[in-house]
């Protein structure tokens, strides 16, 4: 495949850059706006994951003009479909002609982003997706290991499916319980790399002496979890686990109540990040628990505004009159990683130099540290992802109504504080 960058390139080199359909060329060393392209899922299932994006938005800009860099954000709306991600994006790369592609939210948007940007040899940055099902989904062949390339354009910073099982176990150790374990993984990029024999939850649930039941792949948007609710209850599961859409989890909690089956432990990926998602459920969400990304309590503090976690927390409440949510942070540290690698090149136009900006960011951000250093990465994945800590918590009801999220296990990152210990559902 012809990048459209490539075609650029030789047109130039052949001086019939003019006539290039129409396409402005951009001319040299002249000083101009950084173009940022951003898309995530503003719509559709997945859209609380974008829920901040306006006030982060709003407050990079700000920030940004304040600190002299003059920027301007593009932003597409993925609409929770993976088709229409990748179509975005080359609206953005094309029509839009951006310098550097932000990208947030779920393996459905992140990979068809990250994908057309390596194409097209576009900078890519990436985040909130884990780190394999983002950069192995994207193989040729996810199968063979040792046909796993790097990519040249694209970044990647989140935690790994290794973090979230020694999370979720060391939650679940806090509990006694028979050591039997439900599996609920849909036929998506999170599904099919938390379920995968080899890289997934299945080998190190074995170690540990975990007895898991998996009832197969279904389809996001199911209406009807009775199959995998029977295989549940013949096994006599008592922890729940999976990665889940958050109206796939609320219709199986909801079922799994009506048909009687109430594990001790529900440790769901996804589903239950969002407090509205865990208030949908009324009082049968108390002590449901999840990974945590961010939470006003991470020690952490932003390189653009000073402020910190707590308090980009209490912004986005005070601006909106909402609730956190734990995509608040990584959409920020998003930004302030574009600032920063934009801050270090002289020429927004020239890839190259943008893509070697990225590689070389050392930034201390909202949430935690960043580096594409390969620190605690297999050596395949060290080019392209930069790895950020992760707890465990557990919901809990408030008197008077609404949820907390209680940090209930930090052996992962002792540095953020926990706020409780494990609790079994009632």
């Amino acid at each position: 495949m012809i990048s459209r960058r490539t075609l650029l390139k030789s047109a130039a080199a052949s001086g019939a850059a003019a006539g290039l359909a129409g396409l402005p060329m951009p001319a040299i060393g002249q000083a101009s706006a950084v173009r940022l392209g951003y898309v995530s899922p503003q719509t559709g299932p997945l859209a609380a994951f974008a829920e901040a994006d306006n006030f982060i938005i709003e407050g990079f800009k700000a920030a940004a003009s304040a600190a002299g860099l003059e920027a301007e954000v593009i932003v597409k709306d993925s609409q929770s479909n993976p088709n229409r991600a990748a179509e975005v994006a080359g609206e953005l790369i094309v029509d839009d002609e951006i310098n550097l592609m932000l990208v947030a939210s779920t393996p459905e948007t992140t990979n068809p982003v990250t994908t057309t940007c390596e194409a097209e040899e576009i900078p890519c940055i990436s985040t909130v997706a884990p780190w394999q099902p983002w950069f192995i989904g994207q193989q040729a062949n996810p199968g063979d290991p040792g046909s796993w390339q790097p990519f040249n354009s694209a970044f990647h910073f989140f935690w790994g499916l290794e973090d979230v099982i020694a999370v979720f176990t060391n939650m679940w150790a806090q509990v006694e319980t028979n050591k039997s374990v439900g599996g609920l993984f849909p036929n998506d990029g999170d599904g099919n790399a938390w379920g995968d024999p080899n890289v997934g939850f299945p080998p190190v649930l074995a170690d540990q002496g975990y007895t898991l039941t998996d009832p197969g792949r279904y389809q996001n948007l199911t209406d009807d979890f009775s199959a995998q609710i029977n295989a549940f209850k013949q096994a006599n599961c008592e922890v729940i686990t999976g990665v889940m859409i958050p109206p796939d989890f609320t219709t199986f909690w909801n079922q799994a109540k009506q048909q009687g089956f109430t594990p001790k432990v529900a440790s769901i990926g996804k589903a239950i990040l969002f407090p509205q998602a865990v208030e949908a459920l009324g009082d049968a969400g108390h002590n449901l628990s999840s990974e945590v990304w961010w939470s006003p309590s991470h020690p952490f503090k932003s390189s653009l505004t000073g402020a910190s976690a707590a308090d980009l927390a209490a912004g986005f409440t005070e601006a909106t009159g909402r609730p956190w949510t734990q995509p608040i942070g990584f959409v920020h540290a998003l930004f302030e990683v574009a600032a920063d690698v934009m801050k270090r090149v002289s020429d927004p136009t020239d890839s190259a130099a943008v893509v070697e900006a990225i590689a070389a960011t050392k930034l201390d951000t909202i949430v935690g540290p960043l580096a594409w250093d390969g620190a605690n990465l297999p050596p395949f994945a060290q080019k392209n992802v930069a790895k950020t800590p992760l707890v465990g918590g557990q919901w809990r009801l408030k008197e008077g109504g609404g949820y907390d999220l209680v940090i209930t296990d930090n052996k992962t990152a002792p540095n953020i504080p926990t706020g409780g210990a494990m609790e079994a559902i009632a």
